[in-house]
């Protein structure tokens, strides 16, 4: 008898164990419990910490609150100026409210990733390609607000959505290529021509001042002679500009006549050469130092 009442009392706190047991639920501070009794959605939800539902009455879900990183599968598309592209984009989002998280949607992750790849494709219809390459912030704000519409209802706010890589075709890289290296060119010939504009200017202005003094060019011309001799070169180039022959052409006829009547004083002031000998003479004096020649040999000989 004492025996089986042991029994009966054992068995009774096995049962109540067990009971205690698949009662008792511990909620993470991550995590919210949404309690279903009988298949209806029981008042409340369950915060972190320990908590007890009825057994075999209640069912204890837990939604998990922090925000979840989901990346978008790579959507290929065509942009609004006939670009093809492969474009993938990631995603952040977190649930607000547990409840509609597991009532209103059957799978919200599923649910919150499709719309993320039709929310990207439609906008690259939408966009340029330019756009998709550059302006990035502007498609992450409008890439939001569409996935962020449908997603309220379900109890999941998006949090921020961003475009990760745009991948091009290879014709296109090479074309792009070849429009960046022309456009290259074309702002280094511009710089170049805008260049010698600017030195044609300063030239023009500095001739303008030379041929009002035309010291100033001899001065240049020696200045150009002395950086040319500064060079370890064995020939030196000594320039003649036509600069000073057109000064030249440029004299004034009282230069000129000036320049002539310096040359005449200058011939008249010379020494006039001695008139040459008669014929005779000279022949005459060969003769006498011929003699005087011989003679002076004769005594040496002796």
């Amino acid at each position: 008898m004492v025996e089986g009442l042991v029994i009966g009392v054992i068995a009774a706190i096995c049962v109540c164990g067990i009971i205690a047991m698949s009662a008792a639920r511990v909620v993470k501070q991550y995590e919210r419990g949404v309690v279903f009794r009988l298949g209806r959605l029981h008042e409340g939800i369950r915060g972190p910490g320990f908590t007890l539902i009825a057994p075999f009455v209640d069912r204890l879900h837990k939604v998990n609150m922090q925000i979840v990183t989901m990346p978008v599968p790579a959507q290929d598309g065509i942009t609004r100026d006939n670009v093809t592209v492969r474009v993938d984009a990631v995603i952040y989002f977190k649930v607000v409210d547990a409840a509609d998280a597991l009532i209103r949607v059957e799978d919200y992750r599923f649910a919150v990733s499709q719309m993320a790849q039709t929310s990207l494709r439609s906008i690259i219809g939408k966009s340029d390609l330019d756009d998709l390459l550059s302006n990035r912030e502007k498609l992450n704000q409008g890439l939001e607000l569409m996935i962020d519409s449908p997603a309220i209802g379900w109890g999941v706010q998006i949090d921020r959505v961003e475009i990760k890589d745009v991948s091009l075709p290879e014709t296109m890289k090479r074309s792009m290529a070849r429009q960046a290296e022309a456009d290259r060119e074309r702002r280094a010939r511009v710089i170049n021509a805008d260049a010698e504009l600017q030195a044609s200017k300063k030239l023009a202005e500095a001739a303008e001042q030379m041929s009002e003094q035309p010291a100033a060019l001899q001065l240049r011309l020696l200045q150009t002679v002395v950086a040319v001799a500064a060079e370890k070169n064995s020939t030196l180039v000594l320039p003649f500009p036509v600069e000073l022959l057109r000064f030249l052409e440029r004299a004034t006829p009282a230069e000129k006549a000036k320049a002539i009547e310096a040359a005449s004083d200058a011939l008249r002031r010379a020494p006039a050469p001695a008139a040459p000998e008669a014929p005779e003479k000279q022949e005459a004096q060969d003769k006498q130092d011929k003699q005087e020649k011989q003679a002076g040999r004769e005594k040496t000989t002796v």
